[in-house]
């Protein structure tokens, strides 16, 4: 395939460019099982400050693959000490809606902890 058709599948983000493009370079994930390729994928996400259609598309693979939403939560927490704070806290509404929340309610929460 050549570097237009390439470059093409990029910008439609063509699932079909994992398989064809990656798998001829030897990307294989075969010591990497879905859930936990899926949880790393949300994690660059959030180093990245990755948009929000990215989110919801990896919040489903990990889901699908097995993770639950205190998982992908326990994600974001994990990596503050790496990423910082304020790129978690840009992140978690975008995690929020990926997981189906509603972004109004979550943000508008009283902030008091449960006992």
């Amino acid at each position: 395939m050549d570097y237009t058709e390439r470059l093409r599948r990029l910008a439609i983000n063509d699932e079909r460019l994992v398989d064809d493009d990656l798998g001829d370079l030897g990307a294989r994930f075969d010591n990497l099982d879905p859930k936990t390729l899926a949880l790393a994928r949300v994690a660059a996400l959030v180093a990245v400050g990755g948009p929000e259609p990215s989110f919801g598309s990896q919040a489903d693979a990990a889901v699908s693959a097995g993770a639950t939403p205190d998982e992908i939560v326990d994600v974001l927490i994990g990596i503050i000490a790496v990423v910082g704070v304020p790129l978690v806290v840009a992140a978690a509404p975008k995690v929020a809606m990926a997981l189906g929340l509603d972004v109004d309610e979550v943000r508008g929460g009283t902030g008091a902890h449960p006992d």
